[in-house]
């Protein structure tokens, strides 16, 4: 099942929300130090640094974003408690997503026959079952004017995304109401940190211009000095250190199912120490798709050491053992609103082997 397209009125070309911070703020400081170029200045490690989720709710909200996303989002105080209630039953999260501007262009979406501005689209997505379910929600209650205005109004809002927060908790069904087409979403969340603004604008605009059904900006992912932050859904993997060249071919290699680790930060689908397996497996025997490999549990074999077993399949071996060591990074500065240094833990596959 394919997204609908995204609001806007006909002929108009609706750029994509200036955030403070984000490259075409008038009021960015050039000289502040940015995150995203410490990091690679240090070369730190990306694998193992995705966030483990199983779902995830996606709510068209064409922004600005506060750094708080949902919070600042307009949204009365009583969904969005329920939406963040449902995420967290479902083992998943909330997003923002937008549709980026296409220069030269209308955004993705945009033109003859387009629905109502008020008209936005919701998605819920399971990475276990690579199946992606689309519905809408009316906005026109969310203006300011009209939020305390009528019960009838809030009840149209409230009857959209309310079946989103079900349907979060719900399975889904191939072909009844739910998909397999992919999903890009890029880190433009600038208010959270500047360099998703300013590395991910660019890289979402150059992506909507060769996918542009499947691209969308989206709030803060987590790993901010890695941007930019690319999340491929219904996989649930995530890239970064990007730019506009190199996020065309990992989108490639991804859809083809031939995944390089050189960008692989990881996928959703377990905590750091299997992220780190699967990165090992992929590596060693790769390329492969990133739902050739599925870690198992890992267990512990000494102090920051694990062993996980990942069971493959396609070109991958049927079964490997990954021994996963994790260290740490001297202090460093690890996002551009940190108030201070952090030490950052690092999941590294030391030894990958065929079993027996």
């Amino acid at each position: 099942m394919s997204a609908p397209p995204s609001p806007g009125r006909p002929g108009v070309v609706v750029p994509a929300q200036v955030d403070p911070g984000s490259a075409d703020a008038p009021q960015r400081r050039r000289d502040l130090p940015r995150c995203s170029d410490d990091a690679r200045r240090r070369c730190d490690p990306l694998g193992a640094t995705a966030a483990w989720t199983r779902r995830w709710l996606l709510v068209e909200h064409p922004g600005p974003w506060a750094p708080d996303a949902l919070g600042g989002s307009g949204l009365p105080a009583a969904l969005q408690q329920r939406l963040r209630d449902a995420a967290a039953a479902a083992g998943g999260r909330v997003l923002l997503v937008r549709r980026p501007a296409v220069r030269g262009g209308a955004a993705p979406g945009q033109g003859p026959g387009a629905p109502s501005p008020a008209t936005r689209a919701w998605a819920v997505v399971d990475e276990p079952t690579g199946l992606v379910r689309w519905g809408a929600w009316d906005a026109g209650a969310a203006h300011p004017d009209a939020l305390g205005a009528d019960a009838a109004e809030r009840g149209r809002l409230d009857a959209g995304l309310e079946e989103a927060a079900r349907a979060l908790g719900e399975p889904l069904v191939e072909g009844a109401d739910a998909g397999r087409d992919p999903l890009l979403l890029v880190c433009a969340h600038g208010r959270h940190d500047a360099c998703c603004a300013v590395r991910g604008r660019p890289v979402a605009a150059a992506l909507a211009a060769r996918w542009p059904a499947a691209t969308w900006e989206c709030s803060h992912v987590g790993g901010d000095r890695f941007a930019p932050n690319l999340l491929v859904l219904p996989d649930g993997a995530y890239y970064g250190d990007l730019d506009t060249a190199s996020a065309e071919g990992v989108v490639e290699d991804h859809l083809a199912g031939r995944v390089s680790t050189r960008h692989l930060r990881g996928t959703s689908s377990g905590p750091p120490a299997v992220q780190a397996a699967v990165i090992g497996v992929l590596d060693r025997y790769g390329p492969a798709s990133v739902r050739d490999a599925r870690g198992g549990r890992p267990v512990p074999v000494g102090r920051d050491r694990w062993e996980v077993e990942v069971r493959g399949t396609g070109p991958l071996p049927a079964l490997s053992v990954v021994t996963v060591e994790r260290t740490r990074r001297p202090p460093a500065r690890l996002t551009c609103r940190a108030p201070g240094e952090a030490v950052a833990a690092v999941h590294e596959a030391v030894d990958v082997r065929v079993a027996e």
